[in-house]
């Protein structure tokens, strides 16, 4: 038997929002002082560092929920399966359903409840719960789904990432230009198929000093309600963390799955930070005393940006739909799946299509 992805789908908001929009905000530092740099070159900083032109922003009347919706709408039928017998829906986010111009997460009920509601699924047996694990949801929601059905209490797994950031980043804090909305969603299933599917996975939670690099704090605008949070994060921490800690889970992914270096297709990267991506794949390869091939990483980044949990799911559905450049995946490939993100977690996934 083997575990596998039979169907991807997602949503990405139509609304582009391009890196000029920025050029109006006023952008603080920490303390609440003015940075002294013009905005034109913080712009043009941080694209040269990040990758990224411009992100997607749901339009107002849109919820986490109905993101999530929308691209699980498109899995169920991608995989050609009854939507009855789906027996776990797994929906990672971090902020709920966050409605436009208000500043409260709403979460209760779940939204993977409500997304099982929107999709009319009678069933009770139909398990609906949320996971909160920060950028690396998604694909912690995969590895949960492989060992339900790998212990015999499930067939069929709906897994989403979906998520929201655009209504919770401060617009003085010049980090929240990197982030942006989406959903994607996979059908998880047994199969009687041998030899592929999901091979190996690895997950690590650091916490002891890193628990906190990606938080909710104030706004660096001291004149703004000073209840309100927004998520934040240390950069160059979680930059340092990341190109020791991840490199090193990959290794201990793919060793495991009993795969070589030599047969992974593709990388299927959390998309955090162009640059930082480029790091990560280069220190991995270099651990194996091999250079970083031609196309083995796709990025979606430079026009979506950062969507947290979306990331990865979304970029896999761009390219099985063929609707990223230069870029395809097919039958028999080795994969690998990878993020970090707020915990600070880390997860790895080894897959064979």
């Amino acid at each position: 038997m083997s575990i596998k992805i039979t169907g991807v789908g997602s949503y990405i908001p139509k609304e582009i929002e391009k890196n000029d929009a920025f050029l109006s905000h006023h952008f603080l530092n920490a303390d609440g002082s003015t940075i002294d740099n013009a905005n034109t070159v913080i712009v043009e900083k941080f694209e040269e560092i990040t990758g990224i032109q411009e992100r997607r922003y749901a339009k107002p009347e849109i919820t986490t929920s109905d993101m999530s919706f929308f691209a699980a709408e498109k899995a169920i039928e991608n995989a050609g399966i009854n939507k009855e017998e789906i027996d776990y829906i797994i929906l990672a986010h971090n902020f709920g359903d966050v409605k436009h111009d208000t500043i409260q997460s709403d979460m209760v009920p779940c939204i993977a409840a409500r997304v099982k509601h929107k999709l009319q699924i009678k069933s009770p047996k139909c398990v609906a719960y949320d996971l909160i694990f920060g950028c690396p949801g998604w694909l912690e929601g995969v590895i949960q789904a492989n060992a339900f059905i790998k212990a015999g209490i499930a067939k069929k797994c709906l897994v989403i990432g979906s998520e929201m950031l655009s209504r919770v980043v401060d617009k003085h804090d010049r980090d929240s230009m990197i982030f942006s909305d989406g959903a994607g969603a996979t059908i998880i299933e047994y199969s009687k198929s041998e030899n592929d599917g999901v091979l190996a996975h690895e997950t690590a939670s650091f916490t002891y000093n890193e628990a906190h690099y990606l938080n909710f704090g104030k706004s660096f605008n001291k004149d703004l309600e000073e209840d309100t949070r927004y998520i934040k994060m240390n950069g160059r921490k979680i930059y340092e963390f990341a190109l020791t800690e991840v490199p090193n889970a990959m290794k201990a992914c793919l060793d495991k799955s009993g795969e070589s270096i030599e047969n992974l297709k593709k990388i299927v990267i959390h998309q955090a930070n162009e640059k930082m991506d480029e790091a990560i794949a280069k220190r991995f390869y270099r651990l194996y005393k091999k250079q970083v091939p031609e196309g083995v990483m796709p990025m979606s980044i430079h026009k979506l940006g950062n969507s947290s949990v979306a990331t990865i799911p979304t970029l896999y559905d761009l390219i099985l739909q063929h609707k990223l450049e230069g870029q395809e995946i097919n039958k028999g490939d080795v994969i690998m799946f990878a993020s970090v993100g707020a915990g600070m977690h880390i997860n790895a996934l080894v897959y064979k299509v």
